[in-house]
């Protein structure tokens, strides 16, 4: 699909779902607000503009899914073609936002589903400007803040990413994305993190773990949040076996199918091949009969073959005990 007009950005980019204010007030106080005729309208007309974003969306996913297999069999369009189609289908979601916010330009949770739909379409300076037009309506909206971060993430600058999902924390400190995505950046831009916080490497380290820890606290059943945590350790040295192990068991524990159950068994593989446990990284290996890990597979095959050879031809080289004759270590061995 990266030859595609559509894509989704990672999970620093997370967007939000809003909610008309009666249905919020409802949720949170047990009361039912009657808007006025005139906002309820606007809000209608708003949702109604969600559900054409979700519906385009949704028909551009079956298109390429249905082309792909069409040109599976011989047939089907061309990228370009396709491309074609698909961006004609959503200048049309493009130019109802526009219009939308042309005659409500104060609408902030309309910013922000327009920014995250131009996020979706990689337009991200359309996104930077709705997102920064929604924080200067809305300076107390912690999704704003935590979207924004996701862009200086990726384009800069990278102290604004600090700063804004730090913010966004502040103002929900219950929502487990926050803590995600910062505990993201915080292990991908460690010298930066070193420098803002004027912490070393290994505190580096535990500031992103006791983020992904709250994130994980606020949302245990998240699996790519478990497995995104276990991850971390690989940039840790030395290896923190037991801990990396652990994490890894979390994820497994969570795992909802039974592709993710075989991608944990791969790393539990390498873990216990890199301790070298190479017995135990070869039953998790023969766990793993998916065909989608097949190349992955082969390769930590070899390499625990390799590592094992390795480590039979330091123990055949190794010199006698200090003290010890080679005859009377046989002796001894008898």
């Amino acid at each position: 699909m990266s030859s595609l007009l559509i894509g989704v950005l990672g999970a620093m980019m997370a967007t939000n779902q809003p909610a008309a204010l009666s249905n919020v007030l409802a949720q949170n106080t047990g009361l039912s607000v009657s808007l006025p005729a005139t906002n309820a309208a606007v809000e209608k007309e708003y949702e109604a503009l969600l559900g054409a974003d979700d519906a385009a969306m949704a028909e551009v996913d079956r298109w390429i899914r249905e082309n792909q297999a069409s040109r599976a069999k011989g047939a089907g369009m061309s990228d370009a073609e396709l491309n074609r189609k698909i961006r004609a289908r959503l200048d049309r979601v493009r130019q109802a936002y526009e219009d939308f916010l042309s005659r409500h330009p104060n609408h902030v949770q309309a910013r922000i589903a327009y920014g995250s739909f131009l996020g979706d379409i990689h337009d991200e300076d359309g996104s930077r400007k709705q997102w920064e037009e929604a924080l200067a309506l809305d300076p107390n909206d912690p999704a704003i803040y935590n979207n924004l971060a996701g862009l200086y993430a990726h384009d800069g600058p990278i102290k604004k990413a600090f700063e804004y999902y730090a913010k966004a924390i502040s103002l929900n400190p219950n929502e487990s994305v926050y803590y995600y995505n910062f505990g993201t950046l915080v292990y991908l831009f460690r010298k930066d993190a070193e420098e803002i916080y004027h912490i070393n490497e290994k505190q580096v380290f535990a500031k992103a773990l006791s983020l992904y820890s709250n994130a994980v606290r606020l949302d245990p059943t998240n699996f790519p949040l478990a497995s995104d945590v276990a991850q971390t350790y690989y940039g840790i040295t030395p290896l923190r076996t037991d801990a990396a192990l652990r994490a890894w068991t979390n994820a497994l524990h969570v795992a909802h199918t039974e592709i993710e159950r075989e991608g944990v068994y791969l790393h539990f593989a390498r873990i216990k091949l890199l301790a070298g446990r190479f017995a135990e990284a070869q039953a998790h290996l023969n766990a793993v009969t998916n065909e989608m890990y097949k190349v992955l597979k082969a390769r930590l095959e070899k390499n625990l073959k390799q590592r094992e050879a390795q480590a039979q031809a330091g123990k055949n080289n190794s010199p006698p005990a200090s003290g010890a004759s080679p005859a009377k270590q046989r002796s001894v061995r008898k």
